[in-house]
């Protein structure tokens, strides 16, 4: 059967708009940081390509077990007009930042999602949302921002989770063309394996809650803390 028209066209509009998301040009200052793997490449711990993709696996295992959940809850708020629910995952995330750096990359991203939201998709919750920033009531992470663009949208809560997990990957390989000694083929390659375990890191949390965030890594937090008094830095964190 041919599909119709106006099925194909919801499809293309919907991964347009992943991609446009996604996209590393996407102005939300992704650029600025590095996720933690400057400290990682000072310390010695990712040195060539095999222990860059560790780092990045891992670090993309994390964001689905943490940040992605919120993203999640965020989406689902966002679609049931439940303005608390995205109040909740928004400080459910900002109370798992342990450090500094942290906390500063996910609310600087967040704020300027806010801002770009409202203008791509429309003076809605985006409105609410960026009042109650600027009001102090909510820290405005990243995360959140990304469930209520994507349910504003009228996307899926899939579309936000990957966007969210391809941003992880993606913050780390481009800050390692910089500063490690892998080339675009590798880090591709590193890319095609994040993308391959995506959709069983949503299988795994789709049921889970806020309660249900994790976010234990102390090497990461350590590392943060290394990097705040680093005389150097390429990156904000």
């Amino acid at each position: 059967m041919t599909p119709s028209c106006e099925g194909s066209q919801l499809s293309i509009n919907r991964a347009m708009r992943m991609m446009q998301f996604a996209d590393s040009m996407f102005p939300v200052g992704s650029f600025s940081f590095s996720n933690g793997l400057e400290s990682a490449v000072a310390q010695g711990i990712v040195t060539d390509g095999p222990s860059l993709r560790e780092f990045v696996l891992s670090a993309a295992h994390q964001g689905a077990t943490c940040d992605g959940i919120a993203v999640l809850a965020a989406h689902r708020g966002a679609s049931d007009g439940d303005f608390s629910t995205i109040l909740a995952a928004d400080h459910a995330v900002i109370e798992r930042k342990l450090n500094e750096e942290s906390r500063t990359m996910t609310t600087r991203m967040g704020k300027k999602l806010a801002e770009l939201g409202g203008r791509l998709v429309g003076e809605t919750l985006f409105t609410k949302w960026l009042a109650a920033i600027e009001a102090g009531e909510t820290p405005g992470t990243y995360p959140a921002g990304l469930g209520i663009a994507f349910a504003e949208m009228g996307s899926p809560e899939q579309d936000a989770f990957t966007v969210h997990q391809y941003g992880v990957a993606m913050t780390l390989l481009g800050a390692a063309l910089r500063i490690v000694r892998v080339d675009h083929l590798a880090t591709q390659e590193i890319l095609f394996e994040v993308n391959r375990t995506t959709d069983g890191e949503y299988a795994a949390v789709r049921e889970y809650g806020l309660d249900d965030m994790s976010n234990f890594s102390p090497m990461i937090d350590i590392l943060a803390a290394v990097h705040v008094k680093a005389h150097v830095r390429m990156f904000m964190n």
